[in-house]
């Protein structure tokens, strides 16, 4: 059974950082596109980072900068770190994977920036 946990959501104040863990099992994240995405009330989800099998990363405008993806081997388990977080990165946040397997996507972490 494959399942994406996502932990690491808060309430943080504008300039502030956090971290967002994506628990892997069942797949071998390596091994599929990895993504996170976010979805504010009322809007669109959107992605905002993937990271794909060799490295390969890209950014949605307006992140690019300031989150950072990356992957943990060992753990299997994908982070997002960002930084100067702002008011219109309050969203929840969802982690996906997309293989040869199918789509997964987890539950998400509600990320909220306001003072």
């Amino acid at each position: 059974q494959v399942q994406l946990v996502e932990s690491g959501g808060a309430l943080v104040q504008p300039g502030g950082s956090l971290r967002l863990s994506c628990a892997v099992s069942g797949i071998i994240f390596h091994n599929y596109d990895m993504g996170w995405f976010r979805q504010a009330p009322g809007k669109q989800r959107e992605r905002v980072a993937a990271i794909f099998p060799g490295g390969f990363s890209t950014y949605k405008d307006g992140v690019r900068g300031r989150f950072f993806i990356s992957g943990d081997n060992t753990g299997n388990t994908v982070y997002l770190q960002m930084d100067r977080l702002q008011p219109d990165d309050t969203a929840v946040y969802y982690c996906n994977a997309v293989g040869e397997q199918g789509t997964y996507w987890g539950q998400g972490t509600q990320v909220t920036v306001s003072s």
